[in-house]
């Protein structure tokens, strides 16, 4: 089946054996002696299969991995695969990479085999798999899930049965594959969406063997976000508070021979594209489905520099609602970034990787600010994150146990590619930013963020919102009372300030953007304070905040719309402490925080009162309206 590669910290040290590696042996009985010369001769025929591989020449164990048997699952086929090129926060290097022929991976680069013992080898085999050191006491059926370890688990390439699995006569240390970590057993409990997972990738495989004719080799999986506070102030150098949610991009890959990229979707929808891998051009004029998967492609290529590149077959299947402010494209942009590495076989940390996909979906014309890719790779199951900027980093924040977030679509769709509502916003941040430093004083022509002026200045964003009262007026600016205030022509404004998608603007409303993003920006900040601190009427208060913040993006932004509006409304009669828009606006989804006790009325009622009441019942219940609890991020599943 598969098994899963999540993306984690650096590795430890690897392990070296010595004399104090494995536990004292009481000198064996006669009939003990022989199974000893079998382990011993077996091990000879292990040392005969080392070999350097790579430019570097590194050693590594050539066997193919064991089989983890759970149950009815009494034999698992053997396929070809990559060797995982995702381990923690770092990649396999490529001189450490196994031909993807040979069909098995070998430990990378400072990692270090993991104790275990064969009555604890469940709860290890649930977790991303590595290759560890199981140290075998006594039965091996007393293991999560009645796991056992087959005879022919240890045995190298061209050799019979091995008597290496543990048989309860001694005790031992053996280096093996842990595998099974994606069946069904390892989805329950707190990872109840997990078997909606496993049971999609399967259908993803089977289809990809329709399309293509053979297996994928790996599969990836992004996932989308909700930000639960801190709208629009990313692209403006302020933390923004977001979680993953379950719902995804998954992409099943295939590297092939020739330098053909080849894109396909289980989505009818999105018909199929092929380009050469060696020639990746974007047409920002048509936001179309596979731009953003070339945005992630072309971001990795430029990173390294390369010119020459493998081609591959993608088979792409996602259940994000699109041009929902999920953040469906840059789930894509980020799932495609991470294929591309796996191929390659590169050496990213997980924040390289999410500044990289920021970056890449420029391309396509998105002067986005890098909280959904940074989410995605960064997110953790259980937790929010309070993600910064300039550097990256993330932060756990730990959201109310006694409170649900619930996500509802107001069922009107927005691409942010496909419109300047957004670009606008921002180009009004960056000209509100340069008149606020210009009054100030401060070298305006070096700023491009609103954090950039209070960064300068060293005052606190509530002196930031008295500053803005003073050095900008409620009414729009023009085109040419900009350029007065800068002392700047209009060519100069057009050329060297505004966006392409920006220049016919007539109008800047530069006091209302700056007034909502120091605002929001001071509420996250309470947000996180308030989840950190857990008083009484905590939820209570996130809600308040919530409605803040909802009532700034309506007025001050103006980048809600009727329905969204409605929506909220409805969500907070029936029971949401607070509630809001989430995403870009202009459509999308609400996001609500509601207490845990009144979840099930909640969903009932405003199911009728906002979907049955109208023609949006023809909406897909799931994707309109669902809870939704921290997820976490990106994956790389291997074929095993």
């Amino acid at each position: 089946m598969f098994h899963r590669e999540r993306p984690r910290s650096p590795q430890p040290r690897p392990l070296k054996p010595d004399s104090n590696s494995s536990p004292r042996v009481p000198f064996p009985a006669p009939h003990q002696v022989v199974v000893l010369l079998i382990i011993a001769h077996e091990i000879i025929l292990h040392v005969r299969h080392l070999g350097r591989e790579g430019e570097r020449g590194r050693r590594n164990w050539r066997q193919p991995p064991p089989t983890i048997l759970r149950g009815s699952e009494a034999s698992l086929p053997a396929s070809p695969r990559l060797p995982v090129a995702l381990r923690g926060a770092e990649s396999v290097p490529p001189e450490q990479m196994h031909s993807p022929s040979r069909g098995f991976a070998t430990t990378p680069k400072g990692s270090a085999p993991t104790p275990s013992s064969c009555e604890t080898v469940g709860a290890l085999a649930t977790k991303p798999s590595n290759w560890g050191i199981v140290e075998c006491r006594g039965s091996q059926r007393k293991g999560l899930g009645n796991l056992a370890l087959t005879s022919n688990s240890f045995q190298p390439p061209g050799q019979g049965s091995s008597p290496l699995p543990c048989l309860g006569l001694w005790n031992h240390f053996v280096l093996v594959k842990v595998r099974g970590s994606l069946g069904r057993e390892a989805f329950r409990g707190d990872k109840a969406d997990m078997p909606v997972l496993y049971d999609r990738l399967l259908k993803l495989k089977e289809m990809f063997n329709s399309k293509f004719g053979s297996i994928p080799k790996f599969y990836v999986r992004a996932p989308g976000r909700v930000n639960i506070i801190g709208e629009h102030i990313d692209y403006c150098g302020y933390s923004v508070l977001p979680m993953a949610v379950e719902q995804d991009m998954l992409i099943a890959v295939e590297p092939v021979k020739t330098h053909t990229l080849q894109l396909a979707n289980t989505n009818p929808l999105y018909p199929d594209f092929s380009t050469s891998a060696n020639n990746v051009q974007i047409d920002k004029t048509k936001p179309l489905w596979h731009n953003y998967f070339l945005c992630g492609f072309k971001g990795i290529q430029e990173h390294f520099g390369l010119s020459d590149l493998t081609g591959m077959n993608c088979l792409v299947d996602g259940n994000i609602p699109p041009s929902s402010g999920l953040s469906s494209s840059s789930a894509l942009v980020c799932c495609a970034g991470l294929v591309t590495l796996t191929v390659l076989g590169m050496n990213l940390s997980k924040v390289e990787l999410a500044e990289i996909c920021a970056k890449s979906e420029r391309y396509i014309g998105t002067e986005g600010g890098g909280m959904d890719q940074s989410i995605s790779f960064l997110a953790e199951e259980g937790t929010a994150k309070l993600i910064e900027f300039s550097p990256l980093r993330a932060t756990d924040v730990k959201l109310p146990s006694g409170a649900v977030f619930v996500i509802a679509h107001s069922c009107v769709e927005m691409n942010k590619a496909a419109t300047s509502h957004f670009n606008i916003r921002v180009t009004e941040c960056r000209l509100a930013a340069k008149l606020l430093a210009k009054s100030k004083s401060l070298p305006w022509d070096k700023v491009l963020r609103l954090e950039e002026v209070q960064a300068r200045l060293r005052v606190s964003l509530e002196e930031m919102l008295l500053i803005t009262e003073d050095a900008l007026h409620p009414e729009p600016y023009s085109p040419e009372e900009v350029c007065s205030c800068l002392g700047i022509s209009l060519q100069e404004l057009r050329t060297q300030i505004l966006s392409p998608n920006t220049q016919d603007v007539l109008i800047f409303k530069l006091y209302q953007r700056a007034k909502h993003v120091y605002s929001e920006a001071a509420r996250v900040l309470q947000f996180k304070k308030i989840c950190e601190e857990a008083p009484d009427n905590m939820v209570q208060l996130l809600g308040e905040l919530m409605n803040q913040s909802h009532v700034s993006c309506r007025d001050m932004y103006e980048c809600s719309c009727p329905e969204l509006d409605q929506l909220v409304d409805i969500c907070r009669k029936f029971g949401a402490q607070g509630s809001r828009l989430t995403g870009a606006g202009w459509g999308g989804c609400t996001v609500s925080i509601v207490p845990a006790d009144k979840l099930p009325s909640f969903l009932a009622n405003v199911h009728e009162a906002y979907y049955q009441r109208s023609d949006r019942s023809l909406a897909p219940q799931k994707q309109s309206l669902f809870a939704t609890k921290p997820g976490g991020g990106a994956l790389v599943f291997l074929e095993a």
